[in-house]
């Protein structure tokens, strides 16, 4: 149960490319000239993750392709200790509502070490069809007007 009775815990997903970014953005980076440690943007979801005193799901989704650094840097996080470990040396130990979810076309560069600590869902689009883009998109889409109960001829009459 969730924190406030209800029967589905919330999941607060946080949706990154991390392609889109260097290494440093994603992870964090030390300063050259100051020596400070800056975190990036995943090391800063997590750190806010694991300070939230919820039993909110938290996912992570990294939604972009598969690079062999980026993603062999989250071998720790996806063996059984699910630990973070960052380059200033902190290790960052991820809470039991926390969960890693790669959306990637493919794994031709990940390594079989990191292939092997992820579950799979494969989804052929033949077998997906049109019909979850849409209604994903009737949903999404179009202006209220069309969710009212009475046609508008009707409505006008």
């Amino acid at each position: 149960k969730a924190d406030d009775g209800s029967v589905y815990t919330p999941v607060l997903p946080s949706v990154l490319n991390p392609k889109s970014i260097t290494m440093g953005q994603l992870y964090g980076e030390f300063d050259a000239l100051t020596h400070e440690w800056t975190d990036g943007i995943l090391s800063t979801l997590i750190r806010r993750g694991i300070a939230a005193q919820t039993d909110d799901k938290k996912w992570y989704v990294f939604d972009g392709p598969v690079d062999a650094i980026w993603i062999e840097n989250m071998n720790t996080v996806l063996d059984d200790n699910k630990k973070l470990c960052l380059a200033s040396g902190e290790i960052m130990k991820l809470t039991k509502e926390m969960r890693m979810i790669f959306e990637v076309e493919d794994l031709a560069v990940a390594s079989p070490a990191t292939v092997s600590r992820c579950g799979m869902v494969y989804l052929e689009p033949s077998i997906l069809g049109l019909a979850p883009f849409v209604t994903s998109w009737l949903q999404t889409a179009l202006p209220p007007m069309f969710y009212s109960a009475q046609p508008a001829a009707a409505a006008a009459a």
